[in-house]
């Protein structure tokens, strides 16, 4: 075979065999096939798209194109929880605690930031001395010894998907269905999970601009992991403004323990809450009311905080910082964004303010890129808050004062005033399940 020949049938509309698309995946893996042609490839994928049968193929031959973890060695129902990107997530370093403290094992791979979102890695990695990378061993040993662990998929691990996804973040060939869903349940099944809770984020500042797209998209992940036996869900959530109040790494984490220690904002708390309760459910812990029970006791009892603490230590970091967020790397400069008139905040652009985040220095413009782990944004209004000209909607924390003047005229474009306060907007738009989807909107 030749990759030529794929890349040809690919932008002509044309459907990939199950072995073209192990070829193309195990070229990926060895590194056999040029980064311009895997580059070609993934964008004839985005114009032209998957059938079904393409995309479980693509999944799979990701799942093989290395190691799979056994977890069968791990105390009780493993556990997984994964969001499909947005701004300002930082669920994972609440809700895989939550699952912990409430008796799930939570062996977890995660990503580094894709485009204008951002990735768990780079926030744990905000931690001093916190490593991410881990070899199988300690991994196992983390786990075991905390019930939880949050880490890089190693070399081994899906390896094909590891080179693919930091080629999507620079080829503008992210925000794909048929690439996303191979790329998040390929991991999902090696890591062996038993139970996996999706969070298909819908709105500006996700890769799923729209109620349909999300949809397809969590049916499609929700078939391919009910297919492979585990049990599988998503939720649909909200991004079309940032989640919380921090846009960044360091800045997220600080938000997170707030959480933890029973404060921080009203939506990241009730979110978090909401994916614990459904990682219970599907584990068999009872009703979604008891459920919800139990995620709430093992967040207002600190039990949440303890467990997170127990793996911050583990892994290298210093958890002093998690109970004094002061201690967290700080930025360099500080700048206040003002509001330009008086009323209401009647949107905030969650993709604008990621990428502006980016600007700022907390994401990557380009493949291997640095992060500077203080950048970001900090939210002072958000949707629906009343502000007064003059007064202070964001503050930017940053090293780039070059950067400023762009990410401030980026920022306010992004940001609407009204005069009159807006209508609420849900937190949650639908589950989806394998006999269907229930919507709440």
């Amino acid at each position: 075979m030749r990759i030529y020949d794929l890349i040809t049938t690919k932008k002509r509309g044309g459907a990939l065999t199950k072995e073209e698309i192990e070829f193309f995946v195990n070229g990926c893996a060895r590194d056999e096939i040029p980064r311009e042609q895997q580059s070609a490839l993934l964008m004839a994928i985005w114009f032209r798209g998957m059938t079904d049968e393409e995309t479980t193929n693509l999944t799979l031959a990701m799942e093989r194109s290395g190691e799979t973890i056994g977890l069968s060695a791990l105390p009780g129902v493993k556990a997984d929880k994964h969001s499909t990107g947005g701004v300002g997530d930082k669920t994972t370093l609440i809700v895989a605690p939550i699952a912990a403290a409430a008796g799930l094992t939570m062996a977890k791979m995660s990503g580094r930031g894709l485009g204008h979102t951002g990735g768990t890695l780079d926030k744990l990695e905000s931690i001093p001395g916190l490593r991410t990378e881990l070899s199988r061993e300690e991994f196992f040993r983390i786990v075991k010894t905390c019930g939880l662990a949050v880490a890089g998929q190693t070399g081994d691990l899906v390896p094909a998907d590891k080179k693919l996804y930091a080629l999507r973040d620079v080829t503008s060939t992210v925000d794909s269905i048929p690439l996303i869903a191979s790329s998040v349940m390929s991991k999902k099944l090696a890591a062996g999970a038993n139970v996996i809770l999706l969070d298909v984020k819908v709105g500006s500042g996700a890769f799923m601009k729209t109620a349909e797209e999300a949809e397809k998209l969590a049916q499609t992940m929700v078939a391919i992991g009910e297919a492979a036996g585990r049990r599988t869900e998503a939720v649909i959530t909200d991004m079309d403004a940032p989640l919380g109040f921090a846009v960044g790494n360091a800045t997220e984490v600080a938000e997170a323990s707030a959480v933890l220690h029973g404060e921080g904002p009203r939506d990241l708390r009730e979110e978090s809450l909401l994916l614990s309760s459904e990682l219970l459910y599907l584990a068999g812990h009872g009703d979604r009311e008891t459920c919800m029970r139990l995620a709430t006791e093992a967040l207002t009892s600190g039990a949440a905080l303890e467990k997170f603490c127990a793996m911050v230590r583990a892994q290298g970091g210093d958890d002093s910082v998690i109970r004094d967020t002061s201690l967290l790397p700080q930025a360099k400069i500080t700048h206040d964004v003002l509001a330009p008139t008086d009323g209401y905040i009647t949107k905030t652009d969650a993709e604008s303010v990621g990428v502006v985040s980016c600007m700022l220095g907390a994401g990557r413009e380009k493949y291997g890129d640095a992060i500077d782990p203080a950048a970001g944004v900090l939210l002072k209004k958000k949707y629906g808050d009343a502000v007064k000209k003059g007064e202070p909607i964001a503050t930017f924390l940053t090293a780039r004062e070059d950067a400023l003047p762009e990410a401030e005229r980026r920022f306010l474009a992004a940001v609407s005033i009204g005069k009159t306060p807006p209508a609420p907007r849900p937190l949650i738009y639908a589950r989806v399940e394998k006999d269907g989807i229930e919507r709440f909107t």
